[in-house]
């Protein structure tokens, strides 16, 4: 099992910037993703960013440019770092673990990102 520990959400302004972290503890891999997502009312979770253990790293088109994904493997921990936010990045996200021994998927609790003037 890995328990994940999600914080950083909040109410910025449009433009604004917010970093969310999350921190893995539990039956970690060494060949692993860590990663966010996010999901809006009534809609599928989608993919944001995630970075793997070796320091590969993905995102979605929304956001490439603006979110920069970075991992602290020492601390088993994830950042993701909001830029430029719109009021369209509104929403719940969600971190995320992935251990490629099992590709079993693992969830944070979700935090709540609100962009608004």
């Amino acid at each position: 099992q890995v328990q994940l520990v999600e914080s950083g959400g909040g109410s910025v302004q449009p433009g604004g910037s917010l970093t969310l972290s999350c921190t893995a503890s539990g039956s970690l891999a060494s060949m692993d993703a860590m990663g966010w997502y996010r999901q809006a009312p009534g809609k599928e979770r989608e993919l944001v960013a995630t970075i793997s253990s070796g320091g590969t790293t993905d995102y979605a088109v929304s956001v490439k440019g603006r979110f920069a994904i970075s991992r602290d493997n020492a601390n088993n921990r994830v950042y993701l770092q909001m830029n430029s936010l719109k009021p369209e990045d509104t929403t719940v996200y969600y971190c995320n673990y992935r251990d490629y021994r099992s590709f079993q998927d693992y969830w944070g609790q979700g935090t709540q990102v609100i962009v608004s003037s």
